[in-house]
This record gives C-alpha cells, structure tokens and sequence, in this order.
C-alpha cells in the first residue's frame, strides 16, 4: 500500500517553496496549461519557488485531455532542461504531463517503452524519478496520489497509459482555495471522476484473486480491491455524494468544494492502489473517438468528451452487470450514495448503484449518456475495439467482460433514461 505524502489546507500552496527545497530541488520545471498559466495558483507556486532561491521555468502548454504529441512536446522541454524538481498545477492532465517529463527526461527511451501493454512495451521505470510535487486545481483525478498517467494515443484514436509505483507524486498540496473558481460543468465531471474511482476500487476484483508477478518487481500499481483500500473508497463515495451537487450548483459553498478535492485525494489512494475497472476502460474510446462534442466550460479547440464524463455515462450499465459477482459489496456501495437498502435483495444491487449514478448525473446536468455526446448503434464495434486493450483496467472487473459483453454494455449506455 502506497501513496504520496498529502499536505491539505486553506492555503498550503504557499508552503511549495519550503517543500521543494527540502526534497532539494534547486532547478525546477513548473507544468500547467495556456488556460492556468496566469492563474492565482501557478502565480502563487512560482512566488513560492523564488522566496526561497529555486529557479523555475514555466511549462504551460499541456492539452487538456493528453495525447502522445503533447506528452512528446513537454518532455523535450524536460529534457533540454535539466531540471531536478517538477511541480504541477492544474489537473490530471497537467499532474500526468509533468509525470512523463519527469520519467522521459531521467529514463529516455523509445516513446512507447513506458506505455501499457499491449499498445506499448510496458517497461518498468528502471529507478527512482527527481522530486515531483503536484498541486491540483480539480477535484476529480487524485493523480497528486497515483502512479498512472493517461493519454489520448492519436494514431489508435484511444486513450492508454503508463502505470508504475514510481510515477506517483513525492507530494501532493491539495489546498482547496485552488477549486474555487472552477466552472460548473468540470465541477460535475471532475467530481463524477471521484466517485467512479470510489466505486470501481471498491468493486474490482479482490487483491488475493490476482496473478502473482514474476518477481515483486513487476507487482502492479493496480493490485485489485483490500482492506485498506476500502477504507479510502468508501469514504469517498460518501463524501462526493454528500457534496457534489452542492459543490458543483454553488461555487461560493467552499465547504462542499473543499470536501470535494478531499475526496479526489482519497479515491485516489483508493484507486491508486486497487485500481479501476470497466467503467474507466470503457471510457478510454469514448473520450478519444470524441466527433463534434463540447461542454460548457471546456477549452473548444478541438471536440472533447471530458474523462469523467466519459467513465461515469458508461457507469449505470458496467454496475448492473457486475452486481452478481459481489451484490454485497453493490449493496453497501448504493447505501453510501443514499440508497434505501433496508430491504433490497442481492438481486437489487446493481439497479440501486446504477439508479443513484443516474439520479446524480439528471441532477447536474449531463447527457443522457453516450448518444448525447454523439454516439450511437453504429459506433459501438469501434468503442468495443478501442476498450480491449485496456487490459490494466478491464482485467480487474470482478466479473469478466468479453467483447459480446462490451457490445451489450455500450448499448445499454447510449441512453441512460
């Protein structure tokens, strides 16, 4: 069980200097997007930086949403840079983007060598990588907390990745004054994030039932659902269900929206260490495949379907069908979102779970799933293709999915009501 080590508070993101200093970072590359670049937390982390004598150079061309170019374009910067620290601000596009710097520009090699398998090589990280301190400015990812960095692979028209225990942060500051001024709907799918990490780190497969590695050294970041990381996931789904409607209708109720990014902090130690399942794999090709689609709030450049959007529109119908695998653990699962459980049956479990997912995302606004984000009958062997090398998430699903299963799936989530 690991995780990065957390300093959350009202204003800690003054404290990055002191942090980076100790961890002995002297020369630093600071990553953010165009959209964060003059914002108060990047103006704030630079400040910190130089009070205490560090050079910093500022990276502020992360894509929102990653692809391979972007990554590839970022760890030149890296590269050329030498850099002995990393700090993020942003979310998990801008924290995944200065993880791959950091890992490219200390271990180069060929650009697929860190990649998943079967889409890369799926390299280990030979050693350990500089200091990295991530400041997220989203309550949804915890990627301040995990080894994962995801990307949008062009030339597949998908989303993979690069996971390994020594991509995770050295420090998460999770200061809540960075989610103030986050629009309504990142609010809502940074949050939907949250809870499908809650959700699906508690219902993976179990810990014991997964394959033991060659050597310790190969042991994933994604070990399957344990005892200590339910303690993570559960509070997590209590807690986005408690706050995300508020949070996301009221950005002046900083109570819901600190609780929020507390939540994403620990769904990611939940995650980060259980893993996703079919939900995130799923949502892999509906964010990558994205035609015409924008939401309110999100940069227009190019058609994008949000990460936590894509996962949660494909949550109601990946619940139902893994409810039988575990009904106890959907049932406990439904109970922490609200749900009347008093007297379901293990038969009930997974209308509970998708009924409250689906009563959350009616409330704040989505759409009414994957045809609503332009997708329809015609897409799904293009979505089920996309979703089958993901093997790092779907082969944590605690009931197996095969390409029939994924067909009947994405078809259920073209309309969730």
């Amino acid at each position: 069980m690991e995780a990065s080590s957390i300093k959350y508070g009202l204003g800690v993101t003054r404290e990055i200097g002191f942090e980076m200093s100790r961890l002995g970072g002297q020369r630093v590359m600071v990553v953010t997007d165009p959209f964060m670049a003059h914002s108060e937390p990047v103006i704030t982390t630079m400040a910190a930086l130089r009070d205490v004598g560090i050079e910093c150079e500022l990276f502020d061309e992360v894509e929102i949403e990653p692809t391979d170019a972007s990554f590839k374009k970022a760890i030149e910067f890296a590269t050329k840079g030498g850099f002995d620290g990393y700090v993020a601000v942003g979310g998990g596009s801008s924290i995944d983007t200065a993880k791959v710097s950091n890992l490219y520009a200390t271990y180069p090699d060929d650009f697929l060598a860190y990649v998943n398998a079967p889409i890369g090589k799926g390299y280990p990280v030979p050693g350990p990588l500089k200091p990295l301190i991530a400041v997220p400015t989203t309550a949804g990812t915890g990627s301040e907390t995990t080894g994962v960095a995801i990307f949008d692979f062009l030339e597949m028209r998908a989303k993979t990745g690069i996971a390994h225990r020594a991509l995770r942060p050295t420090m998460g500051i999770v200061d809540p004054q960075n989610v103030y001024s986050m629009p309504k709907m990142v609010a809502a799918c940074s949050g939907f994030d949250v809870l499908s990490h809650g959700l699906e780190s508690f219902t993976a497969m179990p810990f014991y039932q997964r394959e033991a590695p060659q050597n310790p050294g190969l042991r994933p970041a994604y070990q399957g659902a344990n005892p200590i990381s339910d303690v993570w996931s559960t509070k997590a789904i209590q807690m986005v269900s408690e706050n995300i409607v508020r949070a996301t209708n009221d950005p002046s109720d900083h109570e819901a929206r600190g609780s929020m990014m507390l939540a994403a902090t620990m769904a990611g130690v939940g995650f980060g260490n259980a893993g996703c399942h079919l939900p995130h794999g799923m949502s892999y090709p509906v964010a990558g495949m994205a035609k015409e689609f924008v939401p309110e709030g999100y940069p227009s450049g190019r058609p994008i379907v949000p990460h936590g959007m894509a996962v949660i529109l494909n949550a109601p119908a990946v619940f139902r069908f893994t409810a039988p695998a575990d009904p106890k653990r959907h049932l406990h699962a439904a109970m922490l979102m609200g749900a009347d459980t008093a007297k379901a049956s293990d038969e009930d479990a997974g209308e509970l779970v998708a009924n409250s997912i689906i009563n959350l995302i009616r409330q704040l606004g989505l759409p009414n799933g994957l045809a609503g984000v332009g997708y329809s009958r015609s897409d799904v062997e293009d979505l089920v293709s996309g979703t089958l090398p993901q093997h790092r998430v779907t082969k944590l699903a605690p009931r197996p999915a095969g390409p029939d299963d994924l067909h009947r799936l994405f078809l259920e989530s073209l309309t969730l009501w």
